[in-house]
């Protein structure tokens, strides 16, 4: 009789045991979704992002380990000191697991660094300093839908290659202009052309013109707008009242996606090139999720808004595959496990957590070329993953053996 006790016992703590490593460390998985929802980049990512995340959850089932997944969001207004403060209260009040998206780079590296000393878990898709896997890399940190290598890769190559060989760069003021100016700058040398110039503005500027001007008497064969947003399309629209375009020298939208070119329109924003790791209108699977997602937000998504979608469903594929949401044992498999969705399709992150997937060289078509709403693109070429970003070992991350 005690025998049979002791042994009843024993299976109930095992099976108890057993039971709590299969589960969420608090009873539910809550992933905050981060970013400009009334700002300059309120198109790019914004609330559109936020409806991504909530598509992913429920197309995972809405439970992972038998425990509900929860969708939390906020607007940083793209400034790191309010991010900074959300990020703290998700993670030490609000039983947050990860944050995600994270739109404007000086925003995701405070969140990276706050997520790194507590041991959680940032996977960003809305911003494009390399410094996430580069210096400022981290354990729990990933990059996963662009970054400016990739688009200093794409649409800088691509003009030099077409003649564009001398460059004249309207900078946004802060990291992620920085380091988009810079690696194209790199890039454009690189492949034997010249940067005659630069000027910075500031973040949501309404005024471009004494920009613009500068960058028309520079004589420059293209003005690379090193910036996004509303930024590019004012800039642009701008362009257009100084004649720049008309007077020989090409406009370079380094960071252009399918949201802003609708919100210019295609009479204004023809004949642009642009780089993007995803378009809705490219294959049967693409415009399926397309589909969903128009349903949803009465927009196509963009990379930012794929990018998302693949984030949180990746992120719940390795809680399900660790039977935990315990972040070191999250945070290695998200470094292992191939990427298949609709958008990251054959990806693979890399040790400093940048995951590497193809790129888009497009080309906004005339309004004679489309054929039915938010047919924008012409893909010009598909850029391996491998060219398009950096290799790890070269990323400058201390991760990385």
């Amino acid at each position: 009789m005690r025998k049979n006790l002791i042994a009843s016992v024993a299976f109930l703590l095992a099976s108890s045991t057993a039971v709590l490593a299969q589960s969420a460390t608090d009873g539910k998985v809550k992933i905050g979704i981060l970013n400009d929802q009334s700002g300059v980049y309120a198109d790019f990512g914004g609330k559109s992002s936020v409806e991504a995340a909530k598509m992913a959850v429920e197309d995972f089932g809405g439970k992972v380990l038998d425990v509900p997944v929860e969708i939390v969001d906020a607007d940083h207004q793209n400034k790191a000191d309010i991010a900074s403060n959300i990020a703290r209260q998700w993670y030490d009040t609000e039983q947050v697991d990860a944050i995600m998206e994270l739109t404007t780079s000086s925003v995701a590296l405070a969140v990276q660094a706050i997520g790194k000393e507590k041991k959680k878990i940032d996977i960003v898709t809305g911003a494009a300093t390399t410094d996430l896997t580069g210096k400022a890399c981290s354990p729990y940190g990933f990059h996963w839908a662009y970054d400016t290598h990739a688009l200093a890769v794409g649409t800088g190559g691509a003009l030099v290659k077409q003649g564009g060989d001398s460059w004249f760069f309207l900078t946004a003021d802060y990291a992620f202009g920085y380091s988009l100016e810079q690696q194209t700058s790199d890039y454009v040398k690189a492949s034997g052309g010249t940067v005659v110039g630069a000027v910075r503005h500031p973040l949501s500027s309404q005024d471009f013109s004494s920009f613009l001007l500068q960058a028309q008497s520079s004589g420059a064969k293209v003005i690379g707008l090193a910036n996004a947003g509303l930024d590019t399309s004012n800039a642009i629209k701008q362009a257009a009242e100084f004649g720049i375009t008309q007077g020989g020298q090409h406009l370079a939208a380094l960071l252009f996606t399918l949201a802003e070119v609708h919100g210019l329109g295609l009479e204004a924003a023809q004949g642009l090139t642009l780089t993007e790791g995803y378009y809705w209108n490219r294959d049967d699977e693409s415009r399926a999720f397309a589909k969903k997602f128009f349903a949803r937000t009465g927009k196509m998504p963009n990379m930012v808004h794929a990018g998302t979608y693949s984030a949180v469903t990746q992120y719940l594929k390795a809680v399900q595959k660790a039977g935990t949401d315990e972040t070191e044992a999250v945070a290695k498999l998200l470094h292992e496990m191939p990427v298949d969705d609709v958008f990251g399709r054959g990806g693979t992150v890399g040790a400093n957590g940048r995951m590497i997937h193809d790129m888009y060289l497009l080309q906004v078509k005339k309004p004679s070329e489309s054929k039915e709403p938010w047919d924008y693109f012409n893909v010009l070429a598909t850029i391996p993953g491998k060219e398009a970003y950096i290799d790890p070992a070269k990323s400058g991350c201390d991760l990385v053996k």
